[in-house]
């Protein structure tokens, strides 16, 4: 019996005597004292531990640094402890993932930035009071500069793959001006000009060590907070199976080029119910589409029989094997 069976069946058994001795307590009323003794017992919380070393796109995050490891700390207690957030932003990486990292290594972006993707936006179509929108929580007008249509019935910063590409031109520009990966995620937040101008005013190019607006100075935390998560779940207590993520959706492309008056009647005619279309084309705002002459769109649509869970689970590796399970490699604090 290896060392993982025997440390399931010692706390398998744990658990029933707890369950066994809390079972019986309950025959009788507690007092204050016992309670609070209960309480003590069973109410522990544990620090998350910092590794020995991180880095973002291959550049290290200085963690000798006080404030660095205080900054870092707060992200990744935050998030470790934000048990619901953070299990539903885990299962749903390999999705949306799948898409986001071949894009970045084709426009030889580093992968690290899909994190950004994910504090952006979380993985959703959502938008903000600001006005930005999508994966990559873009504005119209830094959209439209690095060539997405946003319209009243088209807005591709709604498009995964598109604003994804997007991304890598802005991060691109941003890597001409810094030569530096790490401000260019912040710049991402902040503003290029705001960066450069905090550079410049306190005389450091090291992100770590400017003095930023509250959201900019704890971004660069966030992103490496889910970066540990996400490669190590286990080590943070995060026990997802394989088959808990959120599977990948085999998916083709149909191209229109004519307009679409009833994007209703429009799906049905794909064998598919209008929900189903936009969650898939979420970049489609209205309830129809209208095509200029000599213009055309890419409509994704899920291949037949994509509701069939059983068939989706079959595609997965290793289905019942707990995801990104390193606890046991013991190597993050070495």
């Amino acid at each position: 019996m290896d060392k993982k069976t025997i440390l399931i069946v010692a706390l398998a058994c744990f658990c029933v005597l707890e369950g066994f001795l809390f079972f019986t307590s309950r025959q009788k009323p507690a007092s204050d004292l016992d309670y609070l003794k209960e309480y003590q017992l069973n109410n522990r919380v544990f620090s998350p531990v910092l590794p020995a070393f991180a880095d973002f796109a291959g550049e290290q995050v200085p963690l000798k640094q006080y404030y660095v490891r205080e900054g870092f700390d707060r992200e990744l207690s935050v998030n470790a402890f934000w048990q619901s957030n953070t299990l539903i932003l885990l299962k749903k990486t390999k999705r949306f993932f799948s898409v986001i990292e071949p894009i970045l290594k084709r426009n030889q972006i580093p992968d690290d930035f899909k994190y950004l993707a994910l504090i952006e936006s979380g993985l959703s179509t959502v938008s903000s009071p600001s006005g930005a929108a999508g994966f990559w929580q873009f504005m119209p007008d830094t959209g439209k500069k690095y060539g997405l249509e946003i319209s009243e019935e088209v807005d591709q910063r709604y498009d995964l793959e598109k604003s994804t590409e997007a991304a890598c031109k802005l991060l691109r520009h941003s890597y001409g001006l810094f030569n530096n990966w790490t401000l260019c995620a912040a710049a991402y937040n902040a503003g290029e000009s705001r960066i450069q101008n905090a550079s410049s005013a306190q005389k450091t190019s090291n992100y770590y060590d400017l003095y930023l607006n509250t959201e900019t100075s704890r971004y660069m935390f966030r992103i490496l907070a889910f970066k540990l998560l996400y490669e190590h779940p286990t080590e943070f207590g995060y026990y997802l199976r394989n088959k808990d993520m959120y599977p990948v959706i085999p998916t083709h492309k149909i191209i229109i080029d004519t307009s679409v008056s009833n994007l209703v009647q429009f799906a049905s005619s794909l064998g598919l119910n209008y929900k189903v279309l936009k969650e898939f084309n979420p970049w489609l705002r209205k309830d129809k589409l209208t095509i200029s002459a000599g213009k055309n769109y890419s409509i994704t649509v899920p291949d037949k029989g994509f509701e069939d869970f059983d068939k989706l689970l079959n595609q997965i590796s290793q289905a019942e094997m707990i995801f990104n399970d390193t606890v046991t490699a013991g190597k993050l604090y070495r």
